[in-house]
């Protein structure tokens, strides 16, 4: 059996309850940082893919592609932006689904193409 050499090999007598106290406890304003950082990336990520699926359908509009291709992309980036909404009021697990769902419309807008 092999250990790492810097490894604590002191008492294992500690008290029970101060360790379960110290890991038990976590600091608000992490989770709070922590929800805040994912509203952010959430309805950014959101605006990002709604720019980008207007952009692409816009594009599309322009060159002779069959129609449904443009209308796939403003579809998804409908769809994107909904997801960037729900992000930002603080629904992020809805939200990524939601951007999820728009991507693969968005791909799917790229197949009729």
């Amino acid at each position: 059996m092999s250990g790492r050499p810097d490894s604590d090999t002191g008492p294992e007598t500690v008290d029970s309850e101060a360790a379960a106290d110290q890991d038990g406890t976590e600091d608000p304003a992490d989770g709070e940082e922590d929800a805040r950082r994912a509203r952010w990336t959430a309805a950014g990520t959101g605006a990002a893919l709604t720019l980008a699926g207007l952009a692409a359908a816009l594009l599309r509009l322009t060159r002779s592609a069959p129609a449904l291709a443009p209308a796939a992309y403003a579809a998804g980036a409908a769809v994107c932006a909904a997801a960037a909404v729900l992000g930002s009021r603080g629904r992020t697990r809805r939200a990524l689904w939601l951007l999820v769902a728009g991507a693969m419309v968005m791909a799917l807008g790229d197949q009729f193409d």
